[in-house]
């Protein structure tokens, strides 16, 4: 991926502000900690919903670091987080709701006190054109009208609990879904006629869904905390992937994908 000479300098500086301390009072550097430039792997788990914000992230961060591989781990919060209560190496854990991340913070794992940088709204995916006129979330529970929603233990899930409840609307989802994005595919495969998502969602969908606002929504909004995870394999790289993603230029690719200023 081509990158803008601007944004190298941005990172080379921004490395360089690192490599002088941070929060957590440990300079960015190689992999075996010396100072300099972020070399090795980077292994960040984060939430289904910042796939494409993190995936340009992750090469922008390995193009102003040659010796710098970025591996991402998409999936929802709540997985993500029992993987690394139970052992998976990971340096980074970006999760789509408090909840999940403190699943990690109280079982010791963060190195630090984790931070919020973005926030994340749901709207009402459904196919394109519209089919079953949906306008507001009161018509998902009209009869015949097939909705996908995620299970409640992961962030969508409980966003759109929350937002059900405060509209008053019970339904019954004919699917309860693992991530976001497997709940946007229902929509996309026509196996559904209208799914609870994230806004980042549709936008990264394009022209194969379209997404319809819901004013109940503003009542459940996702905060995303990120934090350096206390075992994390390469600490320099890992704090290199939090500082970018708080950077200006990290925000300026989160802002693209929809996100909320954190």
């Amino acid at each position: 991926m081509r990158r803008r000479p601007t944004l190298v300098a941005l990172v080379a500086t921004l490395l360089a502000v690192a490599g002088c301390g941070n929060g957590a009072g440990t300079p960015a550097g190689s992999a075996d900690g010396t100072p300099g430039a972020p070399t090795g792997t980077v292994t960040v788990f984060a939430a289904a919903s910042l796939t494409e914000a993190f995936t340009t992230i992750g090469h922008d961060l390995e193009a102003a670091n040659p010796g710098l591989t970025v591996t991402l781990n998409f999936a929802g919060s709540s997985a993500l987080a029992n993987q690394i209560v139970q052992g998976a190496p990971a340096d980074v854990f970006a999760s789509a709701a408090p909840a999940n991340m403190k699943t990690v913070t109280d079982a010791g794992l963060a190195a630090e006190q984790p931070v919020t940088f973005v926030r994340n709204q749901l709207v009402i995916a459904v196919p394109p054109g519209n089919p079953r006129h949906v306008a507001a979330l009161a018509d998902l529970a009209q009869p015949g009208v097939k909705v996908a929603l995620c299970a409640e233990q992961v962030p969508c899930g409980a966003a759109a609990r929350t937002a059900l409840d405060a509209a008053g609307v019970g339904l019954t989802p004919v699917t309860l879904e693992q991530d976001v994005k497997s709940a946007l595919a229902k929509v996309k495969l026509g196996e559904v006629d209208a799914a609870l998502v994230y806004r980042t969602d549709v936008h990264a969908a394009g022209d194969s869904v379209a997404g319809v606002e819901f004013p109940e929504s503003a009542k459940a909004v996702n905060e995303y905390p990120i934090a350096v995870l206390r075992d994390a394999p390469n600490p320099a790289g890992a704090r290199a992937f939090l500082a970018y993603v708080r950077s200006a230029e990290g925000q300026a690719v989160l802002d693209a994908a929809g996100f909320q200023a954190g």
